[in-house]
């Protein structure tokens, strides 16, 4: 085979602007949200113009979540990209997910100076044909009840896309028929001495250890899909999802190696694209590109700070309302109305509003570098979680907040280790080497790395 390129994008989550993207309802919306919403007809139209002249690359995949929340008028306009950027010369191959239809138009919104609004849906079952010339056509096999195919995209390498939604709710896994049919594709490449990766929407390894404890930022049963693919010689899968910048590499019983390349959304920190270069069977080249500055009032900021804030305001609106309105708060992380905790929440909240990290060390009894005393604690939580989804995250140790993040987590061990917690492939997870390892990138680069699949 010969060397093949081609650029990934993901989580695009195109909105047409003009279906209503303003007024107090979007303003209130948006304090929670970490990806933007009226901007993303802009980013995408940015990232096309770009790609449309990139160079490096005739091939483009495209990782799912191709709308913002199933609107019809949106994909219409997306296709319109598309086949812009497909005259260009680009091949394009593209999965959908979660976010691309919805079986009820209550269930797509909008907001403008009235309130909410309520855009025309799409229908899974429509799906297919909307996107049929991208991916289904020149399929050599579809399953179309999955909406997944397997495309020769280059001599001697063929494309695994796969999708597991389901209009009723169900989904997020492959049920035993598309295991079956994935197995048998497999075998296929195998014999037909082809080299296959694969691109699923969903991760299939949480993007950083903490999120192995959240079962939604990953697949259902992911480890018998890792280890089925692995183990037939897939050894590489382009995910998205999670807005998560990462690479994760697990290996099987067999001895055999998959690596789960997730990268981040383009509307949202850290707004990214990928140039994948498989140089052979087992060397694979990973390289990330930012995502091109976009045509929107900054208000003087870069775009990539402008994202950046956007990200931080939602961590810190929800510090700040732990201590004004902690019955929001509840709600957003699925508490209930224990009203027992309000007041803990409050009091909490107004504590980490006030607090400086120096603040906390002398009560703590932990000794802080002098260049970050004064920083909010606020501050300090809002970059930690940011870096987990931006990915190569600095906290590590040697540095002085990696340094006081870890005094504080060993301070807290007795508790962390009575968390009984289980991961991704349901196994005890340790919750400070979890924490630690999340908080500090101490593996491969997030970005750019050479893989080897074998």
């Amino acid at each position: 085979m010969k060397p093949f390129s081609f650029y990934l994008i993901t989580d695009t989550h195109y909105f047409k602007n003009s279906l209503g993207a303003r007024g107090e309802a979007y303003d209130e919306f948006m304090r929670y949200e970490q990806k933007c919403f009226a901007e993303t007809q802009s980013i995408n139209e940015a990232v096309f113009k770009y790609l449309e002249n990139a160079d490096e690359a005739d091939t483009l995949l495209i990782a799912g979540d191709l709308s913002f929340n199933g609107e019809k008028e949106s994909h219409i306009e997306f296709i319109k990209h598309l086949n812009k950027l497909k005259e260009s010369g680009k091949k394009i191959y593209v999965i959908t997910a979660d976010h691309d239809f919805k079986e009820r138009r209550e269930d797509c919104f909008a907001m403008d100076e009235t309130g909410w609004l309520h855009p025309e849906n799409t229908p899974r079952e429509e799906l297919f044909d909307m996107y049929y010339e991208f991916g289904f056509k020149d399929a050599i096999a579809v399953d179309r009840q999955h909406l997944s195919y397997v495309a020769q995209i280059a001599d001697g390498i063929r494309l695994l896309a796969l999708n597991n939604d389901a209009p009723e709710g169900g989904g997020r896994f492959f049920d035993e028929k598309q295991m079956e049919w994935i197995k048998e594709q497999c075998q296929k490449a195998k014999d037909d001495g082809q080299m296959m990766f694969a691109m699923n929407h969903y991760p299939l390894i949480p993007g950083q250890p903490i999120l192995s404890v959240v079962n939604t930022s990953y697949q259902k049963h992911s480890v018998d899909a890792l280890t089925l693919l692995a183990d037939m010689d897939v050894h590489l899968v382009f995910t998205g999802h999670m807005h998560n910048q990462s690479i994760n590499v697990m290996e099987t019983e067999k001895g055999n190696k998959i690596y789960d390349v997730c990268t981040g959304s383009i509307i949202a920190d850290p707004s990214v694209m990928r140039l994948v270069k498989i140089e052979s069977e087992d060397t694979v080249d990973i390289k990330t590109i930012p995502c091109p500055d976009f045509d929107w009032d900054t208000n003087g900021k870069s775009c990539t700070q402008y994202l950046k804030d956007l990200f931080d305001n939602m961590i810190l609106n929800m510090l700040g309302d732990m201590a004004t309105d902690p019955e929001r708060i509840m709600r957003k992380l699925g508490m209930g109305d224990k009203k027992k905790l309000k007041p803990i929440i409050k009091l909490i909240g107004k504590r980490l509003n006030k607090v400086t990290i120096g603040h906390m060390c002398r009560i703590l009894w932990i000794k802080c570098d002098k260049s970050i005393k004064k920083k909010k604690l606020k501050t300090f939580a809002a970059d930690l979680v940011r870096q987990v989804f931006e990915g190569n995250q600095s906290f590590k140790e040697g540095t002085p907040e990696g340094d006081v993040f870890l005094k504080f987590l060993k301070k807290i061990r007795f508790v962390l280790k009575k968390i009984n917690a289980k991961g991704y492939d349901g196994k005890p997870v340790d919750m400070y080497e979890a924490l630690k390892n999340s908080a500090g990138n101490y593996d491969i680069d997030d970005y750019n790395a050479v893989l080897k699949l074998k």
